[in-house]
């Protein structure tokens, strides 16, 4: 139960409904799950965009339809799935490692900042750079140090819009939200 915990986002009483379930099991599927978890040590980086593959190179990075003149910028390898699932972007990848956080140990050395910066000076078909980081003070510090970083590149970055969601009442929206909302408004 113990190592259920060291999990993020698992207390105690969800560790011990996992214990409870994986004891439901039959020992087949036990073992089945068991096999899974070892199979993660098969996973590695993509050496092109450092998204989580079982290759040297990704998928995403081998597939010749992805539109190559487009560079999404994520923190992490687990939000490209969230942007691929909105099927509006069909171009390339470069996963950080985090966002620049000192408190905990992010700095401009942690994250794959540099290595954008190269990656950006060799392949000359990469046209846009889109900055794909989550809207808190973390996120906006990494996105402002690596636009400062990729500028003399003379590349066009850009950032995801932000604004009201879906559903969200006015009275209740922040001013920073609500100007983002205001600033990247489109045609009704």
């Amino acid at each position: 139960m113990t190592e259920f915990g060291r999990l993020p986002g698992v207390g105690p009483k969800t560790a011990l409904r996992h214990v409870y379930r994986l004891l439901g099991l039959t020992p087949e599927q036990r073992r089945y799950f068991a096999g899974a978890i070892l199979h993660l040590d098969e996973i590695r980086q993509c050496r092109r965009c450092f998204a989580h593959t079982e290759r040297d190179v990704c998928d995403l990075c081998q597939d010749a339809s992805r539109n190559g003149e487009a560079l999404c910028i994520v923190a992490e390898s687990r939000d490209i799935a969230t942007i691929e699932a909105t099927e509006q972007y069909h171009g390339l990848y470069h996963v950080l490692g985090g966002v620049l956080n000192p408190p905990e140990g992010m700095t401009t050395e942690t994250i794959r900042a540099a290595e954008l910066r190269d990656r950006l000076m060799s392949d000359t078909e990469i046209k846009e750079v889109i900055l794909a980081l989550s809207p808190d003070v973390y996120g906006d510090m990494t996105m402002n140090h690596i636009a400062m970083l990729l500028k003399p590149l003379g590349k066009k970055v850009t950032r995801l819009a932000r604004g009201l969601p879906m559903g969200a009442d006015l009275e209740f929206a922040d001013e920073i939200t609500l100007g983002d909302a205001l600033i990247g408004r489109r045609p009704a």
